[in-house]
């Protein structure tokens, strides 16, 4: 009995490194080809995003274009710098974390269009208010971070302002304000049903 124990055992010996190898080149094999497939989710995520962060992009669905009408030639749009900044300048955060969470939110948008909610100039204007208020909540409960990817109150030169902005400008801050309580309207049309008051 003792001879068959021993050539058990060398028999053993002799699969258990192949199987060890086997088990370690799948692992690897797996891990490579996760690591893979991970690069290329991540690489067309991000390209998704940026596709997705154009102005041709924004602009594509018909109902946009009345927004697009009225960016066209103001100072965001055409100004002595030459500097001009593009819907997602002023409507989509910088920041990854609040880029994704501003795109979840705007899923809604893709049912509004499919149900044409504003698909005509009268249904654009009838929801303009509201649209408006979303858009002012949103840019105040962040701080106007948006604008101030562009403008910061530290980079202003006040004496180059006149009297009444350089004054506002300096004490926003303390009184609690921020850019879009002041600069509603900027960009697109103040609705007709505006009243400052309940913005």
């Amino acid at each position: 009995m003792e001879p068959n124990n021993s050539s058990d055992k060398e028999q053993k010996q002799i699969h258990e490194p192949k199987q060890k190898k086997y088990v370690f080149g799948g692992i690897t094999t797996i891990s490579i080809v996760s690591i893979f497939i991970g690069v290329l989710a991540s690489s067309g995520f991000t390209n998704i995003m940026d596709w997705t962060n154009t102005e041709q992009f924004c602009v594509s669905c018909h109902e946009m274009q009345i927004n697009l009408a009225e960016y066209t030639d103001t100072v965001h749009d055409k100004n002595r710098t030459g500097v001009a900044t593009t819907c997602p300048d002023c409507h989509v955060p910088k920041d990854f974390g609040s880029k994704l969470l501003a795109k979840v939110r705007a899923t809604k948008d893709i049912y509004s269009h499919l149900m044409g909610t504003i698909d005509t100039k009268e249904k654009y204007e009838k929801h303009r208010l509201t649209m408006a208020k979303k858009v002012w909540k949103m840019m105040r409960e962040t701080d106007s971070k948006t604008c101030r990817s562009c403008h910061t109150v530290d980079s202003m030169a006040f004496e180059e302002q006149q009297g009444r902005a350089a004054r506002k400008h300096k004490k926003m801050s303390l009184k609690g304000k921020t850019c879009i309580d002041c600069h509603k309207g900027i960009a697109h049309n103040l609705p007709k049903d505006y009243d400052e008051d309940d913005a």
